[in-house]
């Protein structure tokens, strides 16, 4: 491994690779060596990122340009359509994935967990890289264990294509750990329009709220005799999230095989 971690950005057209690109050329330990993106190709990943020009052109051939490039670590916000393959690519070319697109299944992330082990690299999956969504979902795991009624709200822009949001899933997979499931509300409840009580998880609800000028929000909701409690995590700007992706960077290539969850990075 050489001194600076060679980095690839996957996405890196797009508004959460264009932060990312931006937080690799401010870090004098990492070296952007590759942009990926269906378009604009050609033009300057830094100028984009609104930096200088720093020589690194967007491409859209991901294999071309990992076998030219050869990155240490591939960071990929992409779509939940294309970020199985992608990550299947980079692994192949032993470059180690660290990925926040959300919308991959369980069996499809152990699926990139064998395919690691088997080249002898490691990668990091998170449905957040924000340390205060992480310490939320890690709140609100703490109080399911004494508020077993329970929903969650999460809201995002319009844009999103997932629904509901990789962090609500994983905030409920984490809730659902500590509390028996209990299908909560009246037993005789109907809904008079299809949808309207939300997603059900493990005897709780998810609901899911797309606006346009929302950012990224959720709030998980308790109730009891006489009582509520409500947890919530907003997030302003993309910024937030590049501490996370790049500690994630610097540790991913300590790993071997998938680490999943943010909060195992931060631990």
């Amino acid at each position: 491994m050489s001194q600076r971690i060679k980095v690839a950005v996957s996405g890196a057209g797009g508004r959460m690779g264009r932060e990312v690109v931006k937080m690799v050329l401010e870090d004098a330990g990492l070296e952007l060596v590759a942009a990926i993106d269906m378009g604009p190709v050609g033009a300057d990943a830094g100028v984009l990122a609104g930096k200088p020009a720093c020589g690194v052109l967007l491409a859209n051939d991901l294999d071309a340009a990992l076998a030219q490039a050869k990155p240490d670590v591939i960071v990929d916000f992409t779509t939940p359509h294309s970020v199985f393959n992608n990550v299947k690519t980079a692994i192949r070319h032993k470059v180690r994935p660290v990925v926040g697109t959300t919308g991959m299944s369980k069996e499809e992330v152990a699926e990139l967990d064998k395919l690691c082990r088997e080249q002898g690299i490691g990668g990091v999956i998170a449905p957040n890289f924000s340390v205060g969504a992480i310490l939320m979902a890690k709140f609100a795991a703490q109080a399911a264990k004494y508020f077993p009624h329970v929903e969650i709200i999460e809201t995002h822009g319009d844009q999103k294509l997932d629904a509901p949001s990789g962090t609500s899933v994983w905030t409920a997979e984490m809730i659902s750990e500590v509390r028996e499931e209990l299908r909560q509300g009246n037993p005789e409840e109907k809904e008079t329009i299809d949808g309207a009580r939300g997603a059900m998880y493990n005897g709780f609800r998810i609901h899911s709220v797309r606006l346009p000028g929302v950012f990224a929000q959720q709030e998980v909701i308790f109730g009891g005799p006489g009582q509520s409690l409500k947890i919530r995590n907003d997030s302003y700007e993309r910024s937030c999230y590049m501490p996370g992706v790049n500690l994630a960077v610097k540790k991913a290539v300590e790993y071997t095989g998938i680490v999943y969850g943010f909060e195992n990075v931060m631990e």
